[in-house]
C-alpha cells in the first residue's frame, strides 16, 4: 500500500484488496506519525474521514463506486467545507466554521472521495514560501529547513511525503506550480474559469485558479475530472465541455512541436537547472518531439504587472473581513472605526497588509490610470506574447522556478527576491492559460521542476505530454528521506 498512487489505490479498492476505511486509517496514521515535522495540515478531519470512509465502502459494496470512491484526499485550507474549519492561514478566520461546501469541495464529496484535512497555506493565498500563514511555516520533507513554495506548500509537502496520495491548490500566481517543483511532485494549473472558484475563498478574482496535486499526471487527469466543468454559481466558470482526460494519456506525442522561451534561460537562471531542463528536452526529442526557440518578449514585464493587478484585486476582495459578521473581532471597541481597524491590524499578517496597502494605492484617485490600467494593458501584450508562440508551438517547456527550495527566513526580509521566485509562473495567470509542473530532476539533493504551459482549455495535451514523459523517467517515483 505504501508509496502506491492515487491511481494504483483506485483500483486496489476496485479489486478489494483493501477497503476505504484500511486505507484512510494508515494515511491517518502517517499524518500523526509525520505531520508534527511538517506542519502540512491545518485541520485533521479524523472522524469525518473515517466515516465517509464507511459510507464509500458500502457504496462499493453496492456497486455503485466511481474512479474516486473511497480515495483519501485534502483539501487546501482556502475551500469552504461546511461544518469544518475554513481559515485561509489567517488569524482573521481562525474560527470560521463554513456553513456551505465549495464547489470543488461537493465535487469530491459527490465522487465518494474521504477527506482527510485542511492543508496549511500562506494566508490569504499570498506568498512563495509558506512562512506567511498564522498556523507557522510548512517545511519541505526533502530538508526540514527549507521552504515547501507556496501558497499551496501544505498540499505539497503532505503529498511528497506520502501523508495523502493527492491534494487540492490554488494558483494565482504560480501557487500550485512552484510548491510542486519545489517538493517533487506534479501539479496542474487549469484554464481560468475550468475549475469553478465558488467557495474558494478570493484573493485575486481574474488570477486565481484551483487545481489538483498528486505525485504523477495520470493522478492528475483523475483529479482533474473530478474538479472541472461549469457551475452557474460563478459567473467566471466557462461553459465548454470537460474531456476525458485519462482517454489520451497514453497517446504518442511524435510530431509534438516544443517551445522553449530564450526569455527563460538567461542569467537569472540556476546552472543546473538548466542542465536538467535541457536533458528533459532531450527526452522529449527521444520520443520524436520537435524543439524550436522562440520569444515571449514581454515576459519580464509580468513581474510588475501583476503586483499590481493582484493587490488591486486582493484590496477590494478582503474588505469584507471586518470583524463585523464572521471571522476575528478585536476586543471591547470602542466604536465601529475602532472595530474596523483594530479587527484587521490584529487579524491580518503583514504579508496581507502590505499587498492591501499597495492594492489599495494603485486603485486610489490618481493613481488607477498610471498603475493598475497601465498593468491589465501589460497583461494584453503578455496574452498576445502567448497566442503568437502558439501558432508556432502545441506547447511551451521550461523551468518552473529559477532556484530549487531556498532555507526558511532566507528571503523574509526581501519581498522583491521571494516575488521574484514565481518569474516563469505569474505569466500564465495573466494570460489565463493551463501549466503544470512535473520533477525533472535534483540538484544537491532538492528537486526540480519542468514547467508546461498549453493554449487556452489544452489540458488535454498538456497531461498526455507529461505522462509520456512520465512512462521514460522516474524523478515522480522518489520519496523523501525518513518519509
Amino acid at each position: 500500500m505504501e508509496y502506491k498512487t492515487l491511481t494504483e489505490l483506485s483500483k486496489e479498492l476496485t479489486t478489494k484488496k483493501i477497503s476505504s476505511v484500511e486505507l484512510t486509517q494508515f494515511f491517518l496514521e502517517r499524518i500523526k506519525s509525520f505531520d508534527k515535522k511538517l506542519n502540512s495540515f491545518i485541520t485533521v478531519t479524523e472522524d469525518h474521514a473515517l466515516q465517509m470512509a464507511k459510507q464509500a465502502d458500502e457504496q462499493r459494496a453496492k456497486g455503485e463506486a466511481g474512479r474516486l470512491t473511497g480515495i483519501p484526499f485534502a483539501q487546501k485550507d482556502i475551500f469552504c467545507t461546511r461544518g469544518i474549519k475554513t481559515t485561509c492561514g489567517s488569524k482573521i478566520l481562525d474560527n470560521f466554521i463554513s456553513p456551505y461546501d465549495a464547489t470543488v469541495v461537493k465535487r469530491f464529496n459527490d465522487a465518494g472521495a474521504v477527506l482527510l484535512g485542511k492543508t496549511n497555506m500562506d494566508e490569504f493565498a499570498m506568498g512563495s514560501s509558506n512562512e506567511n500563514s498564522y498556523y507557522g511555516p510548512v517545511k519541505n520533507p526533502w530538508d526540514l529547513e527549507r521552504v515547501p513554495g507556496g501558497s499551496s506548500g501544505g498540499s505539497a509537502a503532505a503529498v511528497a511525503a506520502y501523508l495523502t496520495p493527492g491534494a487540492t491548490g490554488t494558483d494565482t500566481g504560480g501557487s500550485i506550480r512552484q510548491p510542486a517543483a519545489l517538493c517533487g511532485i506534479s501539479g496542474i494549473k487549469p484554464t481560468y474559469g475550468r475549475v469553478s472558484r465558488y467557495g474558494m475563498i478570493a484573493f485575486a478574482s481574474s488570477l486565481d485558479q484551483g487545481g489538483p496535486m498528486a505525485r504523477t499526471a495520470e493522478d492528475l487527469a483523475l483529479l482533474l475530472q473530478t474538479m472541472s466543468g461549469f457551475d452557474e454559481h460563478d459567473s467566471t466558470s466557462v461553459d465548454k465541455p470537460v474531456p476525458d482526460y485519462l482517454k489520451t494519456l497514453n497517446d504518442p506525442i511524435k510530431g509534438l512541436r516544443i517551445g522553449l522561451p530564450k526569455e527563460f534561460f538567461n542569467q537569472g537562471l540556476d546552472s543546473e537547472i538548466s542542465k536538467i531542463i535541457h536533458d528533459a528536452v532531450r527526452e522529449y526529442e527521444k520520443l520524436g518531439a520537435t524543439v524550436k526557440e522562440i520569444s515571449l518578449p514581454n515576459t519580464e514585464l509580468s513581474i510588475p504587472a501583476y503586483y499590481v493587478i493582484a493587490p488591486a484585486e486582493c484590496s477590494s476582495n478582503l474588505a469584507r473581513f471586518d470583524g463585523v459578521r464572521y471571522g476575528y473581532r478585536c476586543d471591547n471597541p470602542k466604536d465601529l472605526e475602532d472595530l474596523y481597524k483594530r479587527s484587521r491590524s490584529e487579524g491580518f499578517g503583514n504579508e496581507v497588509k502590505r499587498r492591501i496597502m499597495i492594492g489599495t494605492y494603485a486603485l486610489s484617485a490618481g493613481y488607477y490610470d498610471a498603475y493598475y490600467l497601465k498593468a491589465q494593458k501589460i497583461r494584453g501584450l503578455i496574452r498576445d506574447d502567448f497566442m503568437k508562440a502558439f501558432n508556432e508551438v502545441d506547447v511551451i517547456l521550461g523551468p518552473t522556478s529559477p532556484t530549487p527550495a531556498f532555507k526558511l527566513g532566507e528571503k523574509m526580509n526581501d519581498p522583491v527576491s521571494m516575488y521574484l521566485s514565481d518569474i516563469y509562473t505569474i505569466a500564465v495567470n495573466l494570460a489565463g492559460l493551463p501549466a503544470m509542473s512535473i520533477p525533472a530532476g535534483f540538484t544537491k539533493g532538492l528537486p526540480i521542476g519542468m514547467h508546461l504551459i498549453g493554449n487556452l482549455f489544452d489540458e488535454e495535451r498538456l497531461l498526455k505530454v507529461a505522462h509520456n514523459y512520465q512512462k521514460v523517467t522516474d524523478w515522480h517515483t522518489k520519496i523523501p528521506e525518513g518519509f
